[in-house]
């Protein structure tokens, strides 16, 4: 058998104020999961726990993104976290602090 991709969850997450990226990360991860009640793994007779699932998010400094916290969020299987540039940076009139969009993308494969 082979992982094939069965859904492709998509979301946005900010921090409003303070530049946070993870917070950012992470609500953009939630916003995707949290819209849906996957039954696919069981309609195909797996548990909920043997979904792998490929989290991608988009931040303009993906580096300051903490890959584990955003893995946290998944309440089932297992995942990788990968973090490109991309989302946005808007800096607050007086440039003294910035918001913070950032996308997810949640590619949920199953081994059929």
């Amino acid at each position: 058998m082979a992982y094939r991709r069965m859904v492709l969850q998509i979301g946005m997450g900010t921090d409003i104020r303070g530049a946070d990226y993870t917070k950012a990360a992470v609500r953009a991860l939630k916003d995707a999961l949290w819209h849906n009640s996957l039954t696919i793994a069981s309609a195909l007779g797996q548990s909920a726990d043997a979904m792998r699932v490929d989290v991608t998010i988009g931040v303009p400094r993906p580096d300051k993104v903490d890959k584990q916290a955003v893995l946290a969020v998944l309440p089932h299987g297992t995942g990788t976290v990968t973090v490109v540039e991309g989302g946005l940076e808007i800096p607050n009139q007086a440039g003294t602090d910035r918001t913070v969009i950032a996308n997810a993308a949640a590619v949920v494969r199953l081994d059929i």
